[in-house]
């Protein structure tokens, strides 16, 4: 696996991983690698210093790892567009879903100050997620549902789901929305 400073037409820098140079060649050739925030195909490859490991005698412990990607699924009681009302109702679609954004400036220890504007926002609307909902773990699904029919008191609630369960709430007509961010739980 190799990490690639990327930046776009629009000069926005991103990272994200490959599984080789060749990988990223490809991809890229092909239009599959896009940025995070405008979505532009035009993406090269920044500038980048070159990461070399100390001797053994001056090792610090590496950085923890970042979190997997894995999907977080939020609810509340109201009206889709009531649970936005603080919120731009364009930020979901705008959300990255794949590399990190983080700038390939930072050092050691970045991530866990926001790197950008876009890092700042997530990190608020994470805060405001886990301060006015109550985190109901694997069994989101199936709570919503509860929520939904009468067996259980609304209330705004964020969890985990499957991808399939989060089609079935859908389609039966209970409002979810994925969030773009991991538990706390999770995060390590």
């Amino acid at each position: 696996m190799i990490r690639y400073a990327l930046k776009c037409n629009q000069d926005h820098s991103f990272e994200s991983w490959f599984q080789s140079g060749g990988a990223f060649d490809a991809l890229n050739a092909a239009g599959h690698v896009q940025c995070p925030l405008c979505g532009s195909a035009d993406v090269k490859k920044a500038i980048m210093a070159p990461r070399v490991r100390p001797a053994r005698s001056a090792a610090v412990a590496p950085p923890a790892p970042a979190a997997p990607e894995a999907e977080t699924i939020g609810t509340a009681p109201q009206a889709p567009d009531a649970a936005r009302a603080d919120t731009d109702p364009d930020q979901h679609a705008k959300a990255p879903t794949q590399p990190a954004l983080t700038p390939a400036a930072q050092g050691a220890g970045a991530l866990s100050a926001p790197g950008g504007e876009i890092e700042a926002a997530l990190q608020e609307l994470r805060r405001k997620v886990e301060k006015n909902s109550e985190y109901v773990g694997k069994g989101f699904a199936s709570e919503a549902r509860a929520m939904h029919l009468g067996e259980a008191p609304e209330r705004a609630i964020f969890g985990e789901a499957r991808v399939e369960e989060a089609r079935e709430l859908i389609e039966d007509g209970i409002a979810v929305v994925p969030l773009p961010f991991l538990p706390g739980r999770k995060s390590n």
